[in-house]
């Protein structure tokens, strides 16, 4: 599960530092590798991912979950899309294993889960719908906006079949190493919860990198 990647830092075509509670949008393409790094250490990174020649064809949890048959995400599991092609692997990990089955935090959410009065909080979801709002060249909408998996975010899995929201086993510097095997819309929304103890109700930043 645990792999270090083999690419040199130095060697990247491009890296950007992205703020807790903004979002990152752009193509990564096909043969190129996308590194997130959890910077601080247990901040989620809510990602979407979506063919760039047809925005209707996007990553799937059923068929990655089906295909690899585990739940949990790492080194080796390889992300399909709602067509059943293969979008990117990951080939290297120091996080060990991340969720796609919990989700991403609404306005919503934040009601049921934590107070009345939280409805008003900053979420993912309000990061990818200004981002499919403020990139019409993509022409996604909020129908758009599906699976996702929440990158160094801990969601085991109960005994009787349930989630539960548990403490990070990230830690600053880890980092998630994808390969993309066709040209792929990436947008990350680096999650604003300030509700959830699992980053110490500090949310921070994340780097994306990418190499050719």
């Amino acid at each position: 599960m645990i792999k270090e990647s083999l690419l040199n830092p130095a060697d990247v075509a491009y890296r950007e530092t992205v703020l807790a509670g903004d979002y990152w949008m752009k193509v990564v393409k096909a043969g190129q590798t996308i590194r997130i790094v959890d910077s601080e250490g247990n901040q989620a990174a809510d990602t979407l991912f979506y063919s760039a020649a047809n925005p209707a064809e996007r990553y799937s949890a059923v068929d990655t979950i089906r295909e690899q048959g585990n739940v949990y995400l790492t080194t080796g599991s390889v992300l399909m899309t709602n067509e059943g092609h293969p979008m990117l692997e990951i080939v290297a990990d120091t996080c060990g294993r991340h969720d796609t089955l919990g989700g991403a935090c609404a306005t919503e959410s934040n009601q049921v889960r934590y107070d009345l009065g939280k409805k008003h909080m900053h979420a993912c979801r309000d990061s990818w719908l200004l981002a499919v709002t403020e990139n019409p060249e993509f022409g996604m909408s909020k129908r758009d906006i599906t699976h996702n998996i929440n990158f160094f975010m801990n969601v085991p899995i109960t005994a009787d079949g349930g989630l539960s929201f548990a403490d990070g086993i990230s830690a600053p510097g880890k980092y998630v190493e994808m390969k993309a095997l066709m040209d792929v819309i990436v947008l990350i929304s680096n999650c604003p919860q300030l509700n959830n103890p699992c980053n110490a109700y500090n949310p921070t930043p994340v780097d994306v990198l990418v190499w050719n």
